[in-house]
């Protein structure tokens, strides 16, 4: 069936609706980090109780690492498969499980397997969260409505310092991980009776009977392989903030569980404003007749610029909020970088593809952190906390991963059927 590059959705109701299943997709993305930052801001706690090292903590992140790169291919291929209703559904279950479960464990391997389930049930958020924007929105809002519930990664972030020190404080740290519970059934309900498939979109634009991409054929096409690098090389770099950022703070400036709090929140609240404004950039520059390719490159270089300032967190000499305020840059540029990242799946591929070539580039992202954690861990141990040689990767990655996404794709081709709507 041939797209209708000219369709819009029948009513008005049915455009709008669009944006409330993007609220839900911030909404599951919130409990997703929320989820995945408690063993982070838990870490010196625990460690002083179960006699942690370093590189214990290295491999317990290595675990979810190993998890998420393991599962993100098949997580993204079950979502093409299913769709992204069922999909989704089936891994926030799976993930608030695995996050429930750290409560049970009693060291460090046993908080290994935990962390193993919880990459496992995590690893389908991205792939269903991207496939449902690429069903539900045309291509000039993709990048925005991207950076719109990819906050909810930052509101977590932002969420997780604040609750955890209280519920660790009055109630111990094991309750800590149990506390997602509730909001898992919440988002359930509104789930199931809230989402819909995009009224006559998929049959008019792609055709529900689209043949399924090979994987074989996705795996020898460049732009692909563009994509899975970028993940590479700058998915690690997020990971070591989310994982090492609030060790940093102990360890640097004497932060306590009570007091690291409203670092993170500072950090996490520009990263939120990040992913927003870097989608929106490319958005509104799309809307102001650029092509798709100057779009989505200009906003990823001006991210990759504005990342490089974090390589001197180790010289601010001593002083907080100017390592805050570099950090805060670094985060908020990744954020926005990651927006654009995700969206050139849905300008290159076609939709019923996109949600395995999310799947493919998480492998790429996921195995780069699983790589980097263990040899952050030795590192740390070995140099007794040396930071900054960390801090000097993590500011050079953006550039060199747009180098290498320009030598693979010089020009982006958009993919077919990208529809309009109405408002």
């Amino acid at each position: 069936m041939q797209p209708s590059p000219g369709f819009q959705l029948e009513t008005p109701r049915a455009g709008a609706w669009r944006w409330y299943i993007c609220a839900l997709l911030f909404f599951a993305t919130t409990i997703n980090y929320v989820d995945r930052q408690v063993l982070g801001i838990l870490k010196d706690t625990i460690s002083k109780e179960l006699g942690w090292s370093e590189s214990d903590y290295g491999w317990i992140i290595a675990a979810f690492q190993g998890a998420y790169a393991l599962m993100m291919p098949i997580a993204g291929r079950i979502i093409d498969w299913v769709g992204p209703k069922l999909g989704y559904a089936m891994a926030i279950v799976v993930w608030s499980a695995a996050a429930m479960s750290h409560a049970l464990a009693r060291n460090a391997f046993q908080f290994g397997l935990a962390r193993f389930g919880l990459g496992l049930g995590e690893s389908a958020n991205f792939p269903a969260a991207i496939r449902t924007i690429t069903d539900w929105f045309p291509q000039n809002e993709r990048a925005l409505a991207t950076g719109i519930f990819n906050s909810g990664s930052n509101v977590g972030a932002i969420i997780a310092p604040l609750m955890v020190p209280w519920i660790t404080m009055r109630f111990g740290w094991r309750y800590a991980f149990l506390a997602t519970g509730g909001l898992v059934l919440l988002w359930l309900i509104l789930w199931f009776t809230g989402y819909r498939s995009p009224p006559a979109y998929v049959a008019r634009a792609e055709g529900n009977d689209a043949p399924r991409v090979p994987y074989l054929s996705l795996l020898t096409q460049r732009r692909l392989w563009a994509f899975l690098l970028g993940k590479f090389l700058t998915d690690p770099v997020w990971w070591f903030y989310l994982f090492w950022l609030p060790p940093f703070l102990h360890r640097a400036y004497n932060l306590d569980l009570m007091h690291i709090g409203p670092p993170l929140i500072v950090i996490y609240v520009a990263a939120d404003f990040g992913s927003i404004a870097g989608g929106w950039l490319s958005s509104a520059l799309l809307k102001r007749g650029w092509t798709v390719n100057a779009a989505r490159k200009t906003a990823m270089l001006i991210c990759a610029l504005s990342v490089t300032g974090v390589v001197f967190v180790q010289a601010s000499h001593g002083s907080l909020w100017l390592a805050v305020g570099l950090i805060a840059l670094a985060a908020s540029a990744h954020q926005g970088w990651s927006a654009n990242l995700y969206t050139l799946t849905s300008d290159m591929f076609p939709q019923q593809a996109v949600g395995s070539v999310v799947g493919l580039g998480g492998l790429g992202g996921a195995v780069g952190g699983m790589l980097v954690a263990p040899v952050i861990g030795y590192w740390l141990d070995f140099s007794h906390g040396a930071y900054g040689p960390v801090f000097i990767a993590a500011g050079s990655m953006y550039l060199i991963a747009l180098a290498v996404i320009q030598l693979l794709v010089p020009r982006l081709s958009t993919s077919a059927g990208s529809p309009t709507y109405s408002s």
